[in-house]
């Protein structure tokens, strides 16, 4: 089944579009929190206070969203979620030079950022049929790609048109909107958990050592990630000119080749198993780094850019159908949180000590890079038979 008949599928052109418009403002708000305080006149450790604010909050904030979805069901979290996150997002824009409700404003905006992705990811399987299960979360990968580039451009519009505060609002408004499409589509509404497994406990999907090693390994993805934005931005710097739009354009590419990627994964028919798929893939990955170590010229660079991009977004495809099947009973939402928060973990991480390495070389930089996703998919190697989901119990035969 291909790309044209998923689209054909009744509520998936409405959840896509849903949840493309709610998840914008994740792709824009690092970016218009730094703009906004800055144009009113914050010093710059104040506009890293927010950020992170928002960053950790949001790291917090989506496992437990995620959790009480699984308990209570979609629609309420999400539109109470996006109602507090409009609020957060409303302080930072009325008040961006208060050293008190600028931070306050962003941990809001994080803490309750609708949790759009893991909703998403949860209904696909209800939505679709079994064999566009693949397809259905690949294209959700690519659309992931597309925000990438969407976000900061939709902060440079609407900040260079009107102004920073616009577009706070702006993001505020789309959150709000995405989350009553979604909310108020019918799978939905009607979408319940399966029961919990009693054995989830406090940890609740965390207690599946399989999907903890596999959130391990993606973070190291989120990590190659993070550094590489560092790697781009500062080889960028070191040859002015000598590419079309710089770091922009870099980082465009391998947006766009983790858009094929995906949208080639999804079109393909696949022999393996889920597991064995993912650690091939992020091994795949791993081999798309290792030649940005070579550091060649702009132009050569920019194919090089391109290339280590392939590999992202097939994975993931591949992941979210891996955390599906290895998360409990009752707590595939907040697994599919748990996926959002450690590769937003990693991705930090990885662009704090890449930019720590940045005045050493960009060798260190794009070892750094590379070094990640390649930890990464050895630990997925070789948790390779922790990956694989439980056989179901056998149903005694009745007497």
């Amino acid at each position: 089944m291909g790309y044209a008949a998923l689209l054909r599928a009744p509520h998936v052109t409405r959840l896509l579009l849903g949840t493309l418009l709610g998840r914008l403002p994740a792709g824009m708000t690092a970016l218009v929190i730094a703009l906004a305080l800055r144009e009113a006149g914050t010093p710059y450790g104040r506009i890293g206070l927010a950020t992170a604010a928002y960053a950790i909050a949001a790291a917090v904030g989506g496992p437990v969203l995620g959790r009480i979805v699984d308990l209570t069901g979609q629609p309420r979290v999400l539109l109470a979620s996006a109602v507090l996150a409009g609020t957060g997002y409303a302080l930072l824009a009325l008040a961006p030079g208060s050293a008190l409700a600028a931070p306050l404003g962003a941990a809001v905006a994080g803490l309750c950022m609708p949790p759009l992705e893991p909703c998403l990811r949860s209904l696909w399987p209800d939505v679709v049929a079994p064999e566009q299960l693949d397809t259905a979360y690949a294209f959700d990968s690519a659309s992931q790609q597309v925000l990438y580039v969407a976000g900061p451009l939709a902060v440079a519009g609407i900040a260079g048109a009107l102004s920073p505060t616009a577009a706070l609002w702006t993001a505020a408004v789309l959150g709000l909107l995405g989350a009553l499409v979604v909310a108020g589509s019918a799978p939905a509404r009607a979408w319940q958990a399966p029961p919990r497994e009693a054995s989830a406990g406090l940890l609740g999907p965390l207690r599946s050592p399989g999907l903890v090693l596999l959130l391990l390994g993606l973070a190291g993805a989120g990590w190659a990630v993070g550094a590489q934005n560092v790697l781009f931005i500062a080889y960028a710097e070191q040859h002015p000119g000598g590419l079309p739009g710089g770091a922009g354009t870099l980082l465009a590419l391998a947006a766009l080749a983790g858009l094929l990627g995906a949208l080639a994964y999804g079109g393909a028919r696949w022999k393996a198993d889920t597991a064995t798929r993912t650690w091939v893939l992020a091994l795949g990955m791993a081999a798309c780094y290792l030649p940005l170590l070579l550091l060649p010229g702009p132009w050569p660079m920019a194919a090089l850019a391109f290339v280590s991009g392939l590999g992202l977004a097939p994975l993931l495809a591949a992941a979210f159908v891996l955390v599906a099947e290895l998360a409990p009973a009752g707590t595939v939402t907040e697994a599919f949180a748990w996926l959002v928060t450690l590769f937003a973990t990693g991705n930090a991480a990885g662009y704090a000590v890449s930019g720590a390495l940045v005045d050493t070389s960009l060798h260190a930089v794009a070892l750094c890079s590379a070094g990640g996703i390649t930890l990464g998919g050895l630990l997925l190697l070789a948790a390779r038979t922790r990956l694989r989901p439980a056989a179901p119990a056998p149903v005694p035969a009745l007497t």
